[in-house]
């Protein structure tokens, strides 16, 4: 009695283990990140540098990039896709941040406006820490 008991519990439990449960695709767009944050570390004031941010749409439409909004005007988008990019498709924004100006920790944050139903997670960030820049006497 007690070894049917046991074999029934051991079976119940490797069906459970066995069953899969698949999680729907969301409907609509989803942009996901492949990073969300770049660190440049530290740059010495004027350089101009560049990170990319590559994502892919995981959801079930098309996903359509209209705008990338950036807080300052030492940040610029410098590309992003303009077709729209389908269910399972790949792209990438570039941002660029021109350090001229600027001095100390800086922390800038990048808005991807689109069609995704997760738009209010659409964000990318990065930081660095902008040096003076030292004249050496000649």
């Amino acid at each position: 009695m007690k070894k049917n008991l046991f074999l029934i519990v051991l079976l119940a439990l490797a069906a459970q283990g066995f069953a899969q449960t698949s999680t729907p695709k969301a409907a609509g767009a989803v942009i996901t990140f492949e990073k969300k944050t770049h660190d440049f570390g530290d740059i010495v004031q004027g350089d101009k540098v560049e990170e990319v941010f590559k994502f892919a749409n995981t959801g079930t439409e098309p996903l359509i990039i209209t705008n990338v909004q950036v807080t300052c005007g030492c940040t610029t988008p410098k590309g992003w896709p303009r077709d729209p990019i389908a269910p399972g498709g790949k792209g990438e924004v570039t941002i660029a941040f021109n350090s001229a100006g600027k001095m100390g920790k800086q922390n800038k944050v990048v808005t991807i406006v689109s069609n995704a139903v997760n738009a209010d997670g659409a964000q990318v960030s990065f930081t660095t820490n902008v040096l003076e820049k030292k004249v050496t006497p000649q």
